[in-house]
């Protein structure tokens, strides 16, 4: 049934003239005679009584205008969506992010997009940076935050803030109220690891950061987030090494201590399908970006 029927139609039965009607569709009424009559052979039923001076609809008439106005306004919801779908005012952006990208600024970007664009709905994944890539590959997520300096070559990227890797030690340690700590004074801890087939790139950035300091660990655990390496410290598990944003997480019972003499930063991405040019993923994109170079700015100041 095609859709200029139903407006026809529509038109009619708002008017009950069909002279009034064909002005208002700017037609003729012939036009609008043969469209009422194909649209009542398509039927099968009578939908307009008329006579010389009247037009009326039927029962049939009357129930089909109810239904006919419900396509028609369904139809142009339809338009509508798909215009704004493609303006990148509405629609739906499946994103990635890794436990500890919660105390990244990831929060604040995705806010600072949504007041921008308050129809655009961000639904977020939590997954490791390892599955967050075969997700991207699948298409099963649009972007991804992750935990790594470089992804795989059909991936664009945008590089966050990097973070220091500090100390994380129980309350109850002895050298827990130091100001600072030496990497070789807790040597022969036992150390919650991060697991490397999670993350490979933290992983290693923590072996690297104690190779540095000459000290070769004894891995008593090993985690699948940096939450829970924090929170297997604070039962006594042993020490870690951890981003220092994860101290904004809160958990009791723990101690984060600059690391002296030795520096390693942990590398963040934002990471997309190169190939992905929507619109409403180009928006997200220059929001991270704005937001990114508004926090350098300020440490500049």
């Amino acid at each position: 049934m095609k859709t200029h029927l139903l407006r026809y139609f529509i038109v009619l039965a708002e008017e009950r003239h069909f002279g009034r009607a064909a002005q208002r569709l700017c037609i003729t009424q012939p036009p609008l005679s043969t469209a009422l009559k194909t649209l009542e052979q398509d039927l099968g039923v009578l939908l307009v009584k008329r006579d010389a001076k009247h037009v009326s609809l039927t029962p049939a008439g009357e129930a089909f205008l109810l239904e006919a106005r419900k396509v028609v306004a369904q139809l142009q919801r339809a338009a509508d969506v798909v215009r704004s779908v493609a303006q990148g005012t509405e629609g739906r952006l499946d994103v990635g992010i890794t436990g500890s990208m919660v105390y990244r600024n990831v929060p604040q970007y995705c806010k600072a997009f949504e007041a921008r664009r308050p129809h655009v709905e961000l639904c977020m994944h939590e997954m490791s940076t390892g599955e967050q890539l075969r997700a991207l590959a699948s298409g099963d997520i649009d972007v991804g935050f992750l935990n790594i300096g470089f992804p795989p070559e059909d991936l664009a990227l945008v590089t966050l803030e990097s973070e220091v890797l500090v100390a994380c030690l129980p309350q109850n340690h002895p050298l827990a109220e130091n100001k600072d700590i030496d990497l070789t004074q807790i040597a022969r801890e036992d150390f919650v690891m991060f697991a490397r087939d999670v993350s490979p790139a933290n992983y290693d950035n923590v072996i690297a950061c104690m190779h540095q300091a000459g000290i070769h660990p004894r891995t008593s655990h090993a985690a699948r987030q940096w939450l829970t390496v924090v929170a297997l410290v604070s039962t006594g598990c042993g020490v870690a090494l951890v981003p220092a944003c994860m101290a904004r997480a809160g958990i009791n019972g723990v101690r984060f201590l600059p690391l002296r003499g030795v520096k390693m930063l942990t590398p963040a991405i934002m990471a997309w399908r190169k190939n992905d040019d929507r619109v409403l993923l180009t928006a997200l994109i220059d929001t991270v970006k704005e937001c990114v170079q508004a926090t350098t700015d300020d440490k500049k100041k």
